[in-house]
């Protein structure tokens, strides 16, 4: 068995990892922790299959794998899984899709 660890998120939840912060200008020039802003978008990672409406149909997510998305200030459930960072939101709670 191997030690390889998957998370798959249940109903409407969706497993993500921040975008890293970057901590050097484009010129080179190293920031302090204090100057980094927060980043508030994110790699979706899993998702989970949806969740049901009142009469029984599936609501499809509206991400995939794959996605980079805008998430809130607050929420989420943070996830420590082989020393890497995830975090847990519902699918309602990411606040749109980044697109390039």
């Amino acid at each position: 068995m191997s030690g390889l660890k998957r998370l798959i998120p249940i109903l409407d939840r969706v497993l993500v990892q921040k975008t890293a912060a970057p901590t050097a200008t484009a010129g080179g020039v190293l920031l302090p922790e204090s100057a980094v802003q927060k980043i508030n978008s994110a790699t979706v990672i899993a998702v989970g299959p949806g969740r049901r409406s009142s009469t029984g149909e599936l609501i499809p997510m509206s991400v995939k794998e794959g996605d980079k998305v805008l998430l809130p200030d607050y929420g989420g459930t943070t996830v420590k899984l082989q020393d890497n960072e995830y975090h847990i939101y519902r699918d309602d709670e990411l606040l749109g899709v980044l697109t390039e």
